[in-house]
């Protein structure tokens, strides 16, 4: 499987694996995967297109959980502003209940959605390991300015 421009088949077949993450990994054991990764193209675009990917999960089921809570509480308004006015028939008021606890529903799937890819992608990895590149003093000054 692996694309004859791969400089190591060993190492690239091992990170042609589509989870393969080697963030989690001491910098001691990754160095070779480091190396190989500079070294050659072909994994490195593959394991780029990876994370884009994995990007794109978790960036859609954010999106999803928005407009599923923006339409609940929508919904939960018009609702509002029907019972308010004593002119519609309590069908329309069945209804509208019926689409808010859909919308609700959409957002508690969403949100379990986007656990599991947050769960089953390497990103919490490479966050930790990016935080851990930053320079301790600009570091610090973050969290200064964080609490």
């Amino acid at each position: 499987m692996n694309a004859p421009n791969c400089t190591d088949p060993l190492i690239g077949n091992i990170l042609a694996g589509w989870r393969y993450d080697i963030s989690s990994l001491s910098p001691a054991m990754r160095t070779d995967y480091d190396q190989h990764l500079d070294e050659c193209a072909q994994c490195s675009r593959r394991q780029h297109l990876a994370r884009t990917i994995d990007v794109l999960l978790l960036t859609v089921t954010s999106l999803s959980m928005f407009a599923f809570l923006l339409a609940a509480a929508v919904l939960h308004r018009v609702e509002t502003l029907v019972h308010l006015s004593n002119s519609v028939h309590l069908h329309h008021t069945s209804i509208t209940i019926s689409l808010e606890a859909a919308a609700i529903a959409g957002l508690v799937i969403s949100l379990l959605l986007w656990i599991l890819v947050a769960i089953s992608t390497p990103i919490p990895g490479m966050v930790s390991d990016a935080i851990e590149r930053i320079p301790p003093q600009i570091r610090d000054r973050i969290m200064k300015h964080a609490a």
